[in-house]
Parts: C-alpha cells; structure tokens; sequence
C-alpha cells in the first residue's frame, strides 16, 4: 500500500477527471510521453498485454513508445491520459489502487455482468467507466 501511495504522490497534476477541453491542454502543452506511458504501467500494475490491449495497439508497437525518439500517435497519448486520469480517480474512490482494480476486475451488473476492465480500450468505455465512479461517489455501490 505504501509504494502505491509512492507513485500516486508522483504524478499529483493528473486529474482524476478531465472535459475534452482539459484533454486537448493537456496534448498540446504537457507531456503524455514515453515516461507517462511507464508510469500508466507501474500505476496501474498492468501487463504490457493489457496496456497493449487498452491502447489497441501491439505489445511490440507499446514498448517501441517506450523509446524516446519513437513519436506516440495522437489517439494513443489520449487514451494513456484518460487511463492514468481513471486510476487517479479509482484510487480516490476506492482509497487505494489495489481495491480499484479489483473493482476493474470483477463482475459487475452495471456493464451486464463482463468486467469494467473490459470497456478500457475505447475513450467512451474509458469515461462510461469513470461515470460509475461517480455514481459511486454520490451513493450508488456497485
């Protein structure tokens, strides 16, 4: 639990919620490069399958983006924030990564019995994902 309060404390400007607005600022001015991706895989303590799988893309092409001088397409840097934006706010709910990606694990009614996991590799699944959060932060328990 400690070590991901560690890398929780290491990325404190990434949202835990973000309009398209904040989106596009966050493309054009800040960095969503080779070392965030890194850190989507220590934060999310996901395997280079998953991340691959969330970003639609090959396991080969995500450790090629690991490279600093390979250029990240647009849409990939897109999904990475909004990922990273979805486990910021995951640990907030939940009060720990763990307990969120257990969460993101298990079977739920509320996306006809699959796993929320299952919706991560589309913006829309990514924000009808963080939208549960919310209904669980205002009281609803699933």
């Amino acid at each position: 639990m400690e070590k991901e309060k560690k890398v929780y404390e290491s990325l404190p400007d990434v949202p835990s919620t973000l309009s398209d607005s904040e989106v596009l600022y966050w493309l054009r001015i800040r960095k969503v490069d080779n070392a965030f991706l890194n850190s989507l895989k220590k934060y999310s303590a996901a395997t280079d399958d998953i991340i691959a799988g969330w970003l639609n893309i090959s396991v080969r092409t995500l450790r090629n983006y690991r490279n600093p001088e390979i250029r990240i397409r647009e849409n990939i840097k897109e999904q990475a924030l909004l990922l990273m934006s979805l486990f910021v706010h995951g640990n907030d709910v939940f009060g720990s990564v763990a307990e969120f990606r257990y969460w993101l694990n298990s079977e739920n009614f509320y996306f006809d019995g699959h796993k929320p996991s299952s919706m991560l590799n589309t913006v829309s699944g990514i924000r009808f994902v963080n939208e549960r959060l919310h209904a669980m932060e205002y009281g609803d328990n699933v």
